[in-house]
């Protein structure tokens, strides 16, 4: 009798181990994920490999502009700035039409509290937005946008990275899990705001706080744990400049770290596809034109690609103007044609170029807007443009 039991218990066991392992086994196969061992995080896999192999597998994105980036607190700064709260809807459009790409340009510093500690529900949202694009396998790109505390000069410097730190550290942690599909940026546009050197390069002081700044932020995530050891970083000259100087004065901060990628913006020639009192024309035959394009990609091969480092064109674009009441003209073919030329360079020069929309389509200002997200579905108001981008017909 006693032998029956003991029989029927290690029978059971048995049993009760292979089905445990069967368990594991298939969760393993099916999600080829893993759990970390004291707590139910997932933890994707991510791929050791150099930023230029993985700048490689991106051609073309989009900003999600004047959204997350909007100065305010609450979870209601989303539509500070444009009407539309994001949905998945508007990330599956972006996957159809051809970009593989989401830039999410986000400000934290109105959901911090006194000690600098982001605002959980605001982190939360970022993080849900961010997975619209994972779950699309877009490559997405998050950072911080609109900050003012880090005016880039020696003035209370150790102050301004320590509260550089310490929002890295924190968005470090929460997304210390993702594989390489998501990219961390530390800054954008950082400058001296206001003042006579707040562009075409800045002066030597900025550039070198700013290149301060990238040294702490690529620091920073490095030590924050998880997948953030291997992940691919962005890091901008002086206001992401593309001028000379910027690039010239730009110092990557660990030559020997693979990962990192320069990170610039080109809006090119600027009277065209930035200014709003400039022009609203622009031709491939006008050599000026595609002169102030082709000057862009000579430059960052000079100072970057020559060097072995890789880099993204973050935003660039250029303004709708049909509506401007200072100027009079369809540059509509004008847009189309300046983006084909634009993607033409990128590609022969294999760097990814991310569109720059703001959702403003009227008026005298910055029309960078291609989508329409408060369509049902989302749609593209100028579909021309998209397919000139990513070489995808849509509607």
């Amino acid at each position: 009798m006693k032998f029956k039991k003991i029989l029927s218990f290690l029978c059971a066991a048995t049993l009760c181990f292979s089905m445990t392992a069967c368990g594991k086994e298939d969760t393993k196969k099916t999600t080829k994920k893993e759990e970390t061992e004291n707590e139910k995080e997932v933890v994707q896999e991510i791929r050791d490999i150099p930023s230029t192999e993985l700048v490689k597998e991106m051609s073309i994105g989009w900003n999600l502009g004047n959204t997350l980036d909007a100065t305010g607190s609450g979870l209601e700064a989303e539509t500070y700035w444009q009407s539309t709260t994001t949905t998945k809807e508007m990330i599956d459009l972006l996957k159809t039409s051809g970009f593989n790409v989401l830039r999410v340009p986000t400000t934290w510093e109105g959901h911090m509290d006194d000690e600098g500690n982001i605002d959980v529900e605001w982190m939360d949202r970022v993080q849900e937005i961010v997975d619209y694009g994972i779950d699309n396998e877009l490559f997405v790109i998050l950072n911080i946008h609109h900050e003012e505390w880090h005016f880039p000069s020696n003035k209370d410097l150790d102050a301004k990275k320590a509260k550089l730190k310490k929002v890295w550290e924190q968005i470090a942690e929460r997304f210390k899990n993702y594989d390489e599909h998501l990219i961390f940026e530390g800054l954008n546009e950082p400058r001296k705001k206001g003042t006579n050197v707040e562009w075409n390069g800045g002066d030597r002081e900025g550039q070198d706080v700013v290149n301060q700044f990238n040294a702490v932020f690529v620091e920073t995530v490095r030590n924050s744990g998880g997948n953030n050891k291997l992940r691919h970083l962005m890091i901008p000259t002086y206001a992401a400049s593309s001028s000379s100087s910027a690039m010239k004065a730009f110092k990557m901060p660990d030559e020997n770290d693979d990962k990192l990628i320069v990170s610039v913006h080109g809006y090119a020639p600027y009277n065209f596809a930035l200014n709003t009192k400039g022009t609203a024309e622009w031709s491939v035959d006008n050599a000026a034109d595609t002169n102030a394009i082709d000057q862009i990609f000579r430059d960052i091969e000079n100072y970057f690609l020559y060097e072995g480092y890789a880099v993204i064109i973050g935003e660039f674009g250029s303004i709708n103007k049909l509506v401007n009441t200072t100027l009079t003209g369809d540059n509509l073919e004008d847009r189309i044609a300046h983006a084909e030329y634009y993607m033409k360079k990128a590609r022969e020069y294999g760097i990814p170029c991310v569109w720059w929309d703001n959702h403003a389509f009227v008026g005298n200002g910055e029309n960078f807007g291609l989508m329409d997200r408060g369509a049902t579905p989302p749609c593209w108001k100028f579909p021309e443009i998209v397919t000139a981008l990513t070489g995808v017909e849509v509607e």
